[in-house]
């Protein structure tokens, strides 16, 4: 039992992850900032894990726009809007330059355009609290 509560104790995913390498654009929530490319490190269902050159502060709201895996999913790779909350940041020095950002998803749905911007978000979304600590 107690090997059992170790393992819950040092990873607390409810979703499996997945180590996939996925070009993706991300921005910033409500900052008029560009979006920028990026490219992640991993993936579940409920966030993601990816390296920009980009600082993002911790507790920011992003916008992620990526062709989800079939294996993450259950269902043929698409396009996804992806918005959620920074929770994690790791140093440049551990990612060849680049900073480590995790993100946990707030919500995710498939995009419905060929080539969709990051401006469109679930009416859910648009007054929640932005963070911008630079």
């Amino acid at each position: 039992m107690d090997n059992l509560l170790e393992v819950f104790s040092r990873d607390r995913r409810f979703s499996q992850r997945h180590n996939v390498r996925i070009a993706l654009r991300v921005r910033v929530w409500k900052s008029g900032l560009p979006e920028e490319r990026a490219e992640s490190v991993n993936l579940s269902r409920r966030g993601i894990f990816f390296a920009t050159r980009s600082r993002i502060a911790e507790g920011e709201v992003v916008e992620i726009l990526l062709k989800m895996p079939e294996e993450v999913t259950g269902q043929p790779t698409t396009e996804w809007r992806c918005t959620g909350q920074v929770v994690r940041l790791e140093p440049a020095d551990s990612l060849d330059g680049k900073f480590g950002v995790g993100v946990q998803f707030y919500c995710y749905e498939a995009s419905r355009f060929e080539q969709p911007g990051l401006h469109l978000v679930p009416r859910s979304l648009r007054d929640m609290p932005v963070h911008h600590e630079r």
